[in-house]
C-alpha cells in the first residue's frame, strides 16, 4: 500500500503537555507499543522491518533530510509477528542499525501522533499527516502538520531532519 505523509520529528520534553492537548482534541489513543525497527542496507531510500504488538510491517520510504514538515513517500507491507520475513531480509540485505523504542500512538482523523522514548536517544514527538488514497493532497497535509506544530509549541531548534536510525548511526 503506497501513500504520502507530511511529517515532522522533534526532540520533546513536553510529553505530558502534548498528551493533554491530544485528549482535549479527542484524539483516539491506540496504545503503547514496544517497537523494534530493524533497518536494512539498501541502495535507495530506507527499508525497515517494524516489530511490535500494535504495528508489524515492512516499510520502504523516501524522504529528504530537512527540518520541519517534509514529504515522505511510503510503501507498507503488513507482516505477521514471528514470520520468517526478518530472517530473509537479514540474509539478503544485512542489518544497518536497530532502533528500540516505546511508542504511544494517537490519531485525530488522518493525522497520527507518536510520543516516543528511543533507547540511547531520548524523548521525541512525531506528527504524520497521512494521505493513504490520494484524496487529501499535499497542501492540506502541510497545513495539518503545521497546525499541530504550532499547537504543541514545537520550536524550530527541536526539529530533527533525520531518522532515529541516522541519529543512532551518528552516535556510533
Amino acid at each position: 500500500m503506497a501513500h504520502i505523509n507530511i511529517e515532522i520529528k522533534a526532540k520533546s520534553n513536553n510529553q505530558n503537555k502534548i498528551r493533554k492537548i491530544l485528549k482535549l482534541k479527542n484524539a483516539e489513543f491506540k496504545g503503547i507499543d514496544h517497537q523494534i525497527d530493524t533497518y536494512f542496507k539498501v541502495d535507495f531510500g530506507r527499508l525497515k522491518l517494524r516489530e511490535g504488538k500494535i504495528e508489524n510491517c515492512l516499510i520502504h520510504y523516501q524522504r529528504s533530510n530537512k527540518k520541519g514538515p517534509k514529504q515522505s513517500d511510503v510503501v507498507l507491507f503488513k507482516s505477521e509477528p514471528k514470520s520468517s520475513l526478518k530472517e530473509i531480509l537479514i540474509k539478503a540485505l544485512s542489518i544497518l542499525v536497530v532502533v528500540d523504542k516505546k511508542r504511544e500512538i494517537y490519531f485525530i482523523d488522518n493525522v497520527k501522533f507518536h510520543i516516543d522514548i528511543v533507547k540511547d536517544l531520548g524523548t521525541f514527538i512525531e506528527i504524520e499527516a497521512i494521505d493513504s488514497d490520494g484524496n487529501i493532497g499535499k497542501n492540506k497535509l502541510l497545513k495539518q502538520c503545521q497546525f499541530f506544530l504550532d499547537l504543541f509549541n514545537i520550536s524550530q531548534d527541536d526539529l530533527i531532519s533525520v531518522s532515529y536510525s541516522d541519529l543512532l548511526l551518528q552516535k556510533q
